[in-house]
């Protein structure tokens, strides 16, 4: 069972990395050289999928992780 669990945390870290890197910066040096400003608006389509996506892959390698934990 301990294996088979090890083989899906490891997927889904595997699709978390690329999940969390293709969501797009907000703030940081980009407002300081003229970029957005820090205004409030709000995630619309594939944005928005993919902040949804990171959410629920980060929940599910929790569970997992924690799952491992518990029945090793």
């Amino acid at each position: 069972m301990t294996s088979i669990l090890d083989i899906i945390q490891v997927i889904i870290s595997v699709l978390l990395i690329p999940v969390i890197l293709l969501q797009q910066r907000g703030g940081g040096l980009g407002a300081a050289f003229g970029g957005d400003g820090g205004a409030y608006r709000t995630r619309r389509g594939i944005e928005r999928g993919v902040f949804i996506a990171s959410v629920v892959l980060a929940v599910l390698f929790f569970i997992t992780a924690i799952l491992n934990i518990l029945l090793r």
